[in-house]
This record gives C-alpha cells, structure tokens and sequence, in this order.
C-alpha cells in the first residue's frame, strides 16, 4: 500500500495577525518610553577640582540624576524600546530580568510605567537598599544562592509566565543607538565642546553588560575622533582576562564585590575589538576613591565610580609624566547612599579583609606629586 502523502498547501497562502488593539497599546508604551527620554536623558558633567599647574581637567558624567538614579536607566530606556519596537514585550506578561540590581531599579520603573509586571533574578547577596528600590517601583525580587544561575532561572521564568527575558547582556550593545540620537558619548561631546580641551585624551567606562563602553567606542569611531577608550574591570571579572587574550570563553571563580560591573564571563554585549585599552582595578582601590572623591565632590558615589576614576588618575599621572595636557572623562555610575552600609562601613571592609589604607595613602600623594605610583 502506498505511503500516504500530506496534501500540498494551496500556492497563496495569507496569514494576518494585525491586532488592533495591540497596536494601541504599543504605540502608548513607546510613547510613554519616549517622553521620559525627553524628560531625563541628558545629566551633568561634573569638573573634578586639579591642581591648576596640571594643564588637565577631569570630569564626572553624572549618571545618579535618572529618575532612577544610576547609569542603567539609560539601558533600561534603550532595552524597552528594543523589545516593545521587536513585538517581544506584550500587554499583561512579565518583564524578567538577570541583574545585580541598578538594570533592575530601572527596568522596573519603565515596566511600571508602561503597565507590565516586573521579575528581577539577582543574587541573594545584592544589598538591601536596591531590592527596596526595585520593590518601589513595582518589581517583585526572585533571589538566587549562586550568582552564576541568574542567566537560566531567568530563562526558565520566562518560559513557564509567557514573559520576555529581557537579557540586558546579550541585547545591551545592539539596542543603543551608538551613532547619536543622544546616546551617552554624544551628550559627552556636546557638553565639552566650549571646554579648553573639548576631545578628550580617555574616556574611562566600566563593563558590566560591555553595552556602554560600546556605545562610546563606536561613537568615537564614528565620528573620527582621536580620543581613546579605557575600560577598567574590578577583581574577579572575566573581561579583562578575555580582552587580554582574545578569548571569550573566560571565566572566574567567584562574582565581583564592586556591584554593577564585571562579571564571571565575557558578556555577549561586550565588544573588545573597540577597545583600546583595559586596566584591572583592586577592589581596595575602588573604595578607597569613593572615600577621597567624597571629599573633592561633597557627596558620595557607587564604588563602581571609584573603579572607573582610579583608572583616570593613573591615565592623569601617566600624562602629567609625559608632559601632555588635556581632559579625562569617566562616569559617575550612582550614588552612594545605596551602599553605606558596605563600601561606606569600615566594619564590612574589616569582615572581608579589604584594607584601602594603602591606596588611600597613595591618593593623598598623587594630590602633591601627580603620581600614583
């Protein structure tokens, strides 16, 4: 008997799934998203008081003044558009996220203001004052023992509710808009273009996702600019060791004590070959700038702004020794009241065995000689 064959399907075939009132809804949230980037989606760019002599000036992009107070705001922004634009989010599901916290502060906000829930997977260990916040804006904290497991739960959320896995380390560098349209680095140059040195020698970024250091490489390639790129990685992050030797399948034992930035592995959104240059960071070191930067800014900042501008004072002394003038920019990631009781406690450096005298020492220093070492 012959095999019996599936009957062919007619030539035409038209399948429409326009909903109407979907597209309602879309074009209200993309609406919605867009008005606060006209609202919020410039910040300040702070001078950092030098010696006069050194012919060069330091600024802060001041990220803490989003709504949401720190850098990923802007991601958050970019993210949502991405997927709202991609028919990934939709009306009534969740919104799931993997993030130590600042992404997920953020995402929550945008996910409350369009009208869908929110799910942050972050590690157990994330402080209290940002699972406040997340919680603020409407978000509900899924927490994890391993740092490491944040990835597949928040896959598996998404699967078993129907929701979008938002993914800001895979999506982070292809959802900006890196040419312009009031990106990071655009506003930078903007804001430097009546100061005595308008490019900049460096400009220092951090990596968490990678998306923002990205975002300027490109931009600075883009609009053939001179200025180079420094990506500084705090201890037990994986990005220095992969850009180093060219190999993105490197990983660390442990999660990164400076929250927000380096990760375990080489993060999808991380683009090394715009890069020019990587400096690893002691933790130590990070803390112990926040301490000092507190005094030259009367207000405190996320040690992930410690680790971004310790590696500036090293690019500072290396030109003050070479007799260059110019600027340095870096970022002001968040403010430090998230975090007195850790970077801000003696008593938590002391139970971790973290001593910043030595940098904090070698901060005093540079002040007097513009060295570092």
């Amino acid at each position: 008997m012959p095999a019996q064959r599936e009957p062919l399907e007619p030539l035409e075939l038209d399948v429409d799934r326009h909903d109407p009132a979907y597209r309602r809804w879309l074009r209200e949230a993309v609406g919605k998203v867009q008005s606060d980037a006209n609202r919020s989606a410039d910040t300040h760019l702070l001078a950092v008081p030098l010696p006069e002599a050194w012919g060069i000036d330091l600024y802060l992009k001041d990220e803490s003044t989003h709504p949401t107070g720190s850098l990923k705001h802007r991601l958050a922004r970019s993210l949502f558009l991405y997927a709202l634009c991609n028919g990934w989010i939709r009306p009534g599901r969740p919104v799931i996220e993997a993030s130590s916290g600042s992404t997920a502060v953020s995402e929550a906000y945008f996910a409350k203001l369009i009208g869908v829930p929110f799910v942050a997977v972050m590690a157990r260990t994330t402080s209290r004052a940002k699972i406040a916040l997340i919680e603020f804006h409407g978000g509900r904290c899924h927490l994890v023992d391993n740092p490491c497991e944040v990835y597949e739960v928040a896959t598996a959320l998404a699967a078993e509710t129907g929701g979008h896995y938002m993914d800001q380390f895979t999506y982070a560098e292809r959802a900006t808009d890196w040419r312009g349209n009031n990106n990071i680095a655009e506003s930078v140059f903007r804001q430097l273009a009546a100061e005595r040195h308008p490019e900049p020698a460096w400009i220092v970024a951090t990596a968490g996702t990678g998306g923002t250091s990205a975002t300027i490489a490109r931009y600075v390639h883009y609009t053939q600019r001179e200025t180079g790129v420094c990506v500084a990685d705090p201890e037990n992050s994986a990005f220095f060791g992969g850009w180093r030797t060219g190999d993105p399948g490197v990983t660390t034992d442990r999660g990164s004590r400076i929250e927000g930035i380096g990760r375990q592995r080489v993060e999808p959104s991380f683009v090394p070959g715009a890069v020019d240059r990587m400096m690893r960071v002691p933790d130590a070191a990070s803390i112990a700038t926040i301490r000092v930067l507190e005094r030259l800014l009367g207000r405190r900042t996320g040690a992930s702004t410690g680790t971004g501008t310790w590696a500036a004072f090293r690019i500072i002394a290396e030109m003050l020794a070479r007799g260059r003038r110019g600027s340095v920019v870096t970022l002001l990631c968040d403010p430090g009241e998230r975090y007195l009781d850790t970077y801000y406690s003696d008593e938590w450096l002391a139970e971790r065995g973290i001593d910043i005298t030595p940098y904090t020492d070698r901060l005093e220093r540079f002040w007097v000689t513009g060295s570092l070492d």
